[in-house]
């Protein structure tokens, strides 16, 4: 019995290292819009200005305004994560690639703005 948990668990030792390192989970960009001209992307409290592309991010929406919407574009996306008559908190997961993403209010594009780059 001892002979085959000791094999057992050099097997499990073997894949681990066949396999790498487990990855993280996915990590969250916090999003904003509203209730004032407001919108906003954060990670850990900081504002978003680079991403690394190829990772998965969950973008997470919090809406507070039904004149809004939260609307994001880039290489490959171009997603209305929260629409103008909604109010609270969607998500959405996206593996990004590399270049510039702008997010906006469509209503109001012109003051409620902001980008990133992903490399």
């Amino acid at each position: 019995m001892i002979r085959f948990s000791l094999v057992a668990m050099g097997l499990l030792v073997a894949a681990l290292v066949l396999t790498g390192p487990v990855s993280g989970a996915t990590k969250v960009i916090k999003g904003s819009v509203g209730p004032g001209f407001t919108i906003s992307l954060t990670s850990g409290g900081k504002k978003v200005t680079s991403l690394k592309a190829g990772v998965p991010y969950r973008f997470q929406i919090s809406d507070k305004s039904s004149s809004h919407d939260f609307h994001l574009s880039g290489p490959g996306v171009n997603k209305v994560i929260t629409s103008v008559s909604f109010t609270g908190t969607k998500s959405v997961t996206l593996k990004l690639k590399r270049g510039m993403y702008r997010y906006v209010c469509d209503p109001h594009s012109t003051v409620m703005k902001g980008s990133f780059r992903v490399s």
